[in-house]
């Protein structure tokens, strides 16, 4: 920089340090400051100082017995201080603390609090193994009354502001998926609305009461029963949801037991509106349907929630593999699938779809394609499609989209296009 500051610094032809230095000035004194001096050559004190803390001293046996806590990283500042200081000089003790350092890796890691799903089926096997239930619950009403102790489980731990956390609820409607918002508490009422069907089908008290229909489908119910209600839905649909969950296994697992019922009580038909399915079924299909509602109050209080086990999961891909056929049949009338290609007899082989679910629970069903009363056969087998067990589900249940399905497709791309097509119009409300 140029100007007076810095000739006055450096003298008037920019002498370096080495250079003369220009100390005069109007009053004489030094135009640059003098070294400080140092603080000993005053009269000043000298700041005080803490003094440095002295290590631990600790016995050889005392350290010997730390060498666990310190492996646990248990000890105090002091005493790792005093141990790592120790092993350094201590060869018998070094060699203890790397083998104790070794045990701890060995420890199992941190799990989490929430009891493991399959808990209750394990507990409940062991007691049964012991003593036989005089009343068994037959084996397909079992995945209803697994589905909903978890979901049951689920409500236990959440708090009364969760109760209206927002979900929407989504499904496949012709070629599109719509959806619907509605409240933790709403997916519980609705819940219990369409398990009134299966109520009314065993005679008990249907929810709906007076509004109740056997023309209502499972869309038109919720909607009357959330109208019917002078108020939002709260906490306190629980009860009422897990109160008749309990009177439908128990009142199925009763019927199930008259041995003077050859046809079986799983037989018993169940009105969907449009459809009918027979009790056995229904109960699988409402157990897969308070899974798949779990999984969205558990996305929206932000739970964790694993799948059903291996064995109820089969039997709900079971019953959605078996429904197919009538699905494609359904679109196929809309005009949303191809046309049939080749008509046969009830009962005869006809061209099929080959679909492997891969995974826990998974299988091989043939889908036949052109008409549901046609056996599938692997003779006239023209694709074969490959998913897994869960995303299978959620295609079914309408979370997925035929087009993102992760499917391994081999054959007949149009057979493939509607056979996913219409395992997503399985799904509803």
């Amino acid at each position: 920089m140029s100007g007076t500051g810095g000739q006055d610094r450096f003298g008037p032809y920019g002498d370096g340090p080495e250079g003369p230095r220009d100390s005069g000035g109007p009053a004489g004194a030094p135009r640059i400051p003098l070294p400080r001096s140092s603080v000993e050559e005053g009269v000043r004190p000298l700041p005080e100082f803490p003094e440095p803390e002295r290590p631990l001293v600790l016995e050889h046996r005392v350290l010997k017995s730390l060498l666990g806590a310190w492996a646990l990283a248990a000890c105090s500042p002091e005493e790792t201080a005093a141990v790592e200081d120790h092993l350094g000089h201590c060869g018998p003790c070094a060699e203890e603390a790397l083998r104790l350092r070794d045990a701890v890796l060995l420890l199992h890691p941190e799990e989490s609090l929430d009891l493991d799903p399959m808990l209750r089926s394990r507990v409940l096997e062991g007691c049964l193994a012991r003593r036989p239930a005089r009343v068994p619950v037959p084996a397909w009403a079992l995945p209803y009354d697994a589905e909903t102790a978890r979901l049951d489980a689920l409500l236990k731990d959440i708090g009364d502001g969760e109760w209206h956390a927002p979900v929407r609820l989504r499904w496949y409607a012709g070629q599109e998926q719509v959806s619907r918002k509605t409240t933790v508490a709403g997916v519980i009422a609705h819940l219990t609305s369409v398990d009134g069907m299966v109520a009314r089908a065993l005679g008990l008290d249907d929810p709906l009461a007076a509004q109740a229909s056997e023309l209502l489908g499972p869309d038109a119910r919720t909607e009357t029963y959330w109208k019917a209600s002078y108020y939002p839905p709260t906490r306190a649909v629980r009860v009422p949801w897990r109160d008749q969950a309990h009177a439908l296994v128990r009142t199925a697992s009763f019927a199930g037991s008259d041995p003077a019922d050859t046809e079986g009580s799983g037989q018993l038909p169940v009105s969907y509106g449009e459809f009918e399915l027979p009790l056995r079924d229904a109960m699988v299909d409402r157990a897969f349907e308070c899974w798949v509602h779990a999984g969205d109050i558990a996305d929206a209080v932000d739970y964790p929630y694993e799948a059903p086990s291996p064995r109820h999961l089969n039997r709900m891909i079971d019953l959605a593999a078996r429904m197919l056929p009538d699905s494609l049949a359904v679109r196929r009338r809309s005009g949303l699938a191809a046309p049939a290609r080749e008509l046969v007899t009830a009962g005869a082989p006809g061209r099929s779809l080959r679909l492997e679910v891969e995974g826990a629970g998974g299988g091989e069903w043939l889908i036949s394609l052109d008409s549901p009363a046609a056996v599938g056969s692997a003779e006239r087998e023209v694709a074969h499609v490959a998913l897994d067990g869960v995303e299978f589900c959620q295609l079914a249940a309408g979370h997925v989209s035929p087009d993102e399905a992760a499917a391994g497709q081999v054959g007949d791309r149009e057979a493939i296009r509607d056979v996913l097509s219409a395992t997503a119009a399985l799904s509803r409300m």
